[in-house]
């Protein structure tokens, strides 16, 4: 009887035993294929990370059209071709003026003149190109027709030097060096501009930034390799080469200031030179300045020895909080965004101020009002320190006009015209400089004082020499 009552729970037993088997059986394959699956993934993901893009061209150093570039890289050259657009910020930017095209101009629109906007730039830069032809600036894709295209053509010969930032000339530069970048570099510096216009075609592009070979940033402008090599060598290292010596995050910046920074053209040759030998401050700069006997133009109205300051954004910026904590230009003007499930840095190089979410909340969490709030607070505070330097300027460059006018002799105006120049460089140093202020706000607002102490003291010096000159 007990044997018949227990061989019922035999059958229960047996099931409950296989079911879990088979359950075991089950999960240990789906673990298996997982594994398969994460092991699958990940090489794959390896792979992508040799290849990251889909190779529909082959690219090469040749290759300077963008639009072919564009077919490997899609995301960024929609962003590229975005830079045409003019969105004026309160202090920066352009909005389109229309103009009547002509044979010798095709422009249709261009941006508005900032001699309309302040007349008192005439006077600072009389005598100078300047002084007939200065707009505000706009995004990369003009970059080479306003060069072409500039008054400043025809009130000056401007030499092929000038196509160092305004064209992609790494394939030319190449070409006329027969392979050697340095020599191609020295052969258009000595050509006139229309010679060495006709040698290239597009604005900057991504040849000038990256290797065709693996994407990697790089300098290719010879203006840049020999200035960052002797800024390194005063600063004690020899022999530098950003492109073998410079980490990724300073690539991010130093690719922009292979264009973004002050020059000057040297000697007969036209030779493009960044004035970095004693640093990179304003004051440093100024220095090399005197010390080789360099002038730009000798002033119209005061027979000052004048310089004139391009667009030093990269050492105003060195001066400033973002570069002390490592931030890079790249990270506030092509900062990372997503497109699908692609993270790309944003080639649409622009204002921050027109892309703040993305630009400067990554770091700063506070609202876009907030932030954009503060950004103009400082810019409006840079800009009238920079009307009252103004203004101290104009004040002294009436006065040795006056003064000479009046009979006094060159060696009485020497000391007044060389606080002229020193007055004329700082403040065109924030002039010229982009930002209005902000990239290093303290150091624009110490460079305009001391800007106006030198205008105030060239107009004493000039009342120490006998009766005070009229005062304006």
């Amino acid at each position: 009887m007990s044997n018949d009552q227990s061989s019922p729970a035999v059958g229960p037993t047996r099931n409950r035993k296989a079911l879990f088997f088979t359950a075991t059986v089950v999960a240990a394959m789906a673990a298996a294929i997982g594994g398969m699956a994460l092991l699958t993934n990940i090489m794959e993901r390896k792979q992508e990370g040799k290849n990251p893009f889909y190779r529909v061209v082959d690219l090469n150093d040749d290759v300077e059209d963008p639009a072919v570039w564009g077919k490997n890289f899609p995301f960024q050259y929609d962003d590229y071709k975005r830079t045409v657009d003019q969105v004026r910020t309160r202090y920066g930017g352009s909005e389109a003026t229309p103009r009547t095209p002509t044979q010798a101009d095709p422009r249709g629109q261009v941006a508005q003149s900032r001699l309309e906007d302040d007349p008192r730039l005439k006077t600072m830069w009389a005598g100078y190109a300047f002084a007939r032809d200065f707009r505000e600036e706009r995004g990369h894709a003009y970059m080479l027709d306003d060069q072409t295209y500039t008054e400043r053509q025809q009130a000056a010969k401007q030499p092929g030097t000038c196509l160092h930032c305004h064209a992609s000339v790494y394939g030319p530069y190449r070409k006329l060096g027969n392979g050697d970048l340095i020599k191609g570099f020295e052969k258009m510096n000595q050509m006139t501009f229309a010679e060495a216009r006709k040698l290239v075609t597009h604005p900057v592009t991504c040849v000038d930034c990256h290797d065709a070979t693996n994407m990697q940033l790089r300098i290719t402008r010879p203006g840049f390799l020999e200035g960052i090599r002797a800024l390194k060598e005063h600063e004690g290292v020899k022999n530098y080469d950003p492109n073998t010596m410079a980490t990724r995050q300073e690539m991010r910046s130093y690719v922009c200031a292979q264009c973004h920074v002050e020059y000057y053209f040297k000697g007969q040759e036209k030779r493009l030179t960044y004035p970095w030998k004693n640093g990179l401050k304003v004051d440093d700069i100024l220095a090399y300045y005197d010390e080789v006997q360099h002038k730009d133009w000798v002033h119209a109205e005061s027979g000052a020895p004048a310089l004139k300051a391009q667009h030093p954004e990269f050492e105003l910026w060195s001066q400033g909080i973002h570069a002390r904590s490592g931030v890079a230009c790249a990270d506030c003007h092509m900062p990372y965004k997503r497109v699908g499930a692609h993270k790309i840095s944003d080639h649409h190089v622009r204002s921050p101020l027109l892309n703040i979410n993305k630009a400067c909340q990554t770091c700063h969490k506070w609202p876009e009002a907030e932030l954009k709030a503060r950004v103009e607070t400082i810019q409006e505070r840079t800009y009238n320190t920079r009307n009252l330097a103004m203004n101290a300027l104009v004040d002294l460059i009436h006065d040795i006009k006056a003064a000479k006018t009046a009979g006094r002799s060159d060696a009485e105006l020497a000391k007044a015209r060389d606080f002229q120049r020193k007055a004329q460089f700082f403040l065109d140093f924030i002039e010229a400089e982009n930002s209005m202020g902000f990239h290093a706000p303290q150091e624009a607002v110490r460079i305009l004082g001391q800007s106006i102490d030198f205008s105030r003291r060239g107009q004493n010096e000039l009342h120490s020499k006998g009766p005070a000159v009229a005062t304006h």
